[in-house]
């Protein structure tokens, strides 16, 4: 490096070549700590990688800390195009002072975000730290709080997208659960307030906060990636579903595939197994972009495009639903809701899950939040009831909220399931010996029928399930104008 005394006898040739000099050196950035040796990217290097070629623009290159010089306080920020659309950007650079978040480099990161919400654009932070700078004191505390802040004032404006490369823990990982996507990575990402180490210390149990244990056992990863490129890519292909702003909408693609394409398979509807295979048959290229797969998995929410626009979709994947299903179910409509995402629900439940444990867990305040978030949602919304609309559970899955009802002729729809509406029902019969089994198929057959609920204009139509895919694109056009207006109040009290 040069001295004041140096600089100050320089032309402007070697002033320029000093400061290519400097930017260099930081670019290699700490000296303290080095990259892991397993095909991991370096923080500028991941930068590159997920944005177009040449795009990206540094800022606050030369920030560092107060009493010490750090490359660019241990993180790169700034902005560049994905797909040829603005995208503000950080990344932790775990080289330096093991990423660990501090005064100068939490300043560098809210700027990012005020100047995404100046400009409506979306965020993307990569993680990848050891923790808070405890030396910083007070002022690593307080940048903690300022990194929540800049989430909860992104939120419902524009995209904020987590990559979690590898550590991220305390405040941050707070901050980065307030994102509206998580993406980790499953060989080095690990998402924790309190670090596996501390918990065995202090209770003597193992936790595994690696990706797959997040993913599956607590849902705080949407996405999972097997290495930083696939994590990369993963996050690229979210942000083409999304729009940049909650003022905008999200980019509509031309598509090849026929509007009108029907489905044979639909027809037969009751060897499908899998609730994917029906969301298939409806989109674009029968393309569907999962979230929080393997989590809650009596609920599948995830992408679609129809004619080329992207929609929402969250379907029953089991017989009865849960809590956690209702809370994944919940706060991905609300983010359709944000960010005008038109949702589509697909609904086949015999009701919720019976269990003490889930009551104990609080079942009637998470569904209260799944049907606050369907009740709540302005955007236009279609829903297909294709097999079993039992209980309060078919009506919360959106068939008492939804614009456009449209059901399968094998549809049943009913405010007790068989084996209930029979006992309640059919009770003088059972007494007399008739055959439950017997009488459950006429309780389906005759109580549940779909055409009782479409006679009294629950359903707007019962439609022929090849054409699905068709019936449901031009219900979502039809209302694509569609107006809502709402009481005017500070913000709703969701049960929370």
């Amino acid at each position: 490096m040069y001295s004041k005394q140096e600089v100050h006898n320089m032309d402007s040739m070697e002033k320029v070549s000093a400061l290519l000099e400097k930017r260099a050196k930081i670019a290699l950035g700490g000296e303290d700590g080095k990259q892991r040796q397993d095909g991991s990217l370096t923080a500028r290097e991941r930068i590159a990688a997920f944005l177009d070629e040449g795009s990206f623009i540094e800022l606050d290159t030369f920030v560092s800390a107060r009493n010490r010089e750090t490359a660019s306080d241990g993180v790169v920020t700034g902005y560049g195009t994905a797909d040829g659309r603005l995208v503000y950007v950080y990344s932790q650079d775990v080289t330096v002072l093991g990423g660990a978040i501090g005064e100068m480099n939490v300043k560098k990161i809210t700027k990012v975000f005020d100047l995404a919400l100046k400009m409506g654009a979306p965020v993307v932070g990569m993680l990848d730290s050891n923790g808070a700078r405890l030396e910083e004191g007070i002022f690593a505390q307080q940048a903690a709080g300022e990194l929540i802040n800049a989430a909860a004032k992104a939120s419902g404006v524009v995209p904020n997208v987590s990559i979690v490369f590898g550590n991220c823990a305390g405040g941050s990982a707070v901050f980065a659960s307030m994102s509206d996507f998580v993406i980790m990575n499953e060989k080095n990402g690990r998402l924790f307030v309190t670090g596996p180490e501390v918990v065995e210390a202090s209770t003597g149990k193992k936790l595994d906060a690696g990706a797959k244990a997040s993913v599956n056992e607590n849902g705080s990863a949407h996405l999972i990636g097997a290495d930083d490129m696939q994590c990369i890519e993963k996050a690229r292909l979210l942000l083409t579903y999304l729009p940049s702003n909650n003022l905008s909408d999200a980019f509509a693609f031309e598509t090849g595939d026929d509007l009108n394409r029907t489905s044979e398979q639909l027809r037969d509807i009751d060897s499908v197994s899998d609730v994917r295979a029906v969301i298939a048959e409806i989109a674009d290229d029968k393309a569907f972009y999962e979230m929080q797969e393997g989590y809650a998995e009596a609920i599948v929410t995830g992408f679609i495009r129809l004619n080329g626009a992207a929609v929402g979709a969250v379907a029953c994947a089991g017989d009865v639903l849960d809590g956690r299903a209702c809370e994944k179910a919940a706060r991905f409509v609300r983010f359709c809701d944000c960010f005008n995402i038109p949702v589509l629900s697909i609904t086949d439940t015999d009701g919720f899950k019976v269990s003490a444990d889930e009551e104990i867990w609080g079942l009637a305040r998470k569904s209260a939040r799944m049907a606050y978030a369907f009740s709540e949602a302005t955007v236009p919304k279609v829903n297909v009831i294709i097999g079993k609309s039992y209980t309060t559970a078919g009506v919360i899955m959106n068939c008492g909220g939804a614009d456009i009802v449209l059901a399968y002729p094998s549809a049943q729809i009913a405010p007790l399931a068989p084996g209930a509406g029979v006992g309640m029902l059919y009770s003088d019969r059972l007494k007399k010996g008739e055959n439950r089994d017997a009488l459950c198929a006429e309780y389906a057959e005759k109580d549940a029928s779909v055409y009782n609920a479409a006679a009294a204009g629950y359903v707007d139509d019962v439609i022929d399930p090849a054409e699905t895919r068709q019936r449901v694109i031009g219900a979502f056009e039809m209302l694509s104008g569609k107006r809502a207006e709402s009481s005017p109040r500070k913000h709703d009290n969701m049960p929370l």
